[in-house]
């Protein structure tokens, strides 16, 4: 069966799934495909990353019939009792629910601890307890560390940069000794710099797309961390949603393992940048500023692309967007994002 065949099918087989991080930019994004694939979803978000508005918006895009198979729950993963109403009677579990960010990690590592890998705990536990079929949680790029190999292949690891990639890392260990000693399914996505509509432009910790996409559209100064070659692997958020459903529908031989989840290619951000103009250009948006370079961040990679081979072999994964293609499309949701925030301050005032 084709990962086309595999996520079609779903349709005609409702099942329960459970997302956490329901309200954030890659839960949102999930609930509105798997609400579209005729699936019945809890979804799970203490809104203190996550936004009511991504929810409205998803709710705009299905149809009532499909909108009234959602359940959301206000709540945090840190709390047992939560976890384990949420995950009852659930088939599949994608587990979203996180504090990203390496530069918050390192200003306040103790929240970070106690979000990624107590409530990390608390959710897989409520699983195992709720029996459910196979249980999908996001992983992070920041576990490779310092190791200098490129691409990156999920068996070969370096020291963790970041507290935030200690947490990632830990959730992998976790996720393993729950198969061990459990029996439960499990699959960890390592994602790569994950971009998309409802990525949050806002903030000390925006992801850099969105942030400097709204830079450009406001004629304000974009700042590169180090030289602009530093490089990533941007995976725009379709693969993403991809990646997620077919893990979760899975055989046995994909199960107690570890995935990249991204593209397989490369991009400075000195390229990215220049990406980003010409993309808005085409938007007639003209940004004619040259970036401002500042230093390196602490616990930053300096390099990071995915060996994906491993998910195309196992899951079915095959990417349907480059980054160009994934900025292109994404683009009129930014540019529609921005003129909304800045008419709500206007009205405002």
């Amino acid at each position: 069966m084709t990962a086309f065949d595999q996520l079609s099918a779903i349709r005609n087989s409702p099942r329960r799934w459970l997302v956490t991080g329901a309200a954030g930019f890659i839960g949102s994004n999930l609930i509105e495909q798997l609400l579209k694939y005729n699936q019945a979803v809890v979804g799970l978000d203490n809104f203190v990353t996550g936004h009511g508005r991504n929810l409205d918006e998803v709710q705009s895009k299905v149809s009532n019939l499909h909108w009234r198979k959602f359940v959301p729950i206000e709540g945090d993963i840190r709390d047992k009792a939560t976890c384990r109403k949420v995950a009852a009677g659930c088939d599949y579990v994608l587990h979203q629910a996180a504090l990203g960010s390496v530069p918050r990690s390192i200003e306040d590592p103790n929240t970070t601890n106690d979000v990624n890998i107590g409530g990390f705990v608390n959710i897989i536990g409520a699983s195992r307890e709720a029996g459910v079929r196979n249980f999908v949680y996001a992983g992070s790029s920041a576990t490779y560390g310092d190791s200098p190999k490129l691409p990156k292949v999920e068996h070969q690891i370096g020291n963790p940069l970041s507290p935030y990639a200690v947490t990632k890392y830990a959730n992998e260990l976790y996720a393993d000794v729950f198969r061990r000693c459990y029996g439960l399914n499990t699959i960890g996505l390592r994602y790569f710099n994950v971009f998309g509509p409802r990525q949050d432009p806002d903030g000390a910790y925006a992801a850099v797309i969105p942030k400097w996409t709204a830079a450009m559209i406001n004629d304000e100064e974009v700042r590169i961390n180090g030289d602009g070659k530093t490089s990533r692997d941007f995976c725009f958020i379709a693969n993403v949603v991809q990646a997620n459903i077919l893990a979760a529908l899975s055989g046995a031989e994909a199960q107690g393992k570890v995935y990249n989840i991204a593209v397989g290619g490369s991009m400075t951000l000195n390229e990215l940048f220049a990406c980003l103009q010409d993309v808005l250009h085409e938007h007639q948006i003209h940004y004619a500023r040259e970036p401002v370079y500042a230093p390196f961040r602490p616990g930053d990679v300096r390099h990071s692309q995915a060996d994906i081979s491993l998910a195309r072999k196992h899951l079915g994964y095959n990417p349907t967007h480059t980054v160009r293609e994934g900025i292109r499309e994404a683009m009129p949701w930014y540019i529609s994002d921005l003129a909304s925030r800045s008419k709500k301050k206007v009205t405002a005032h």
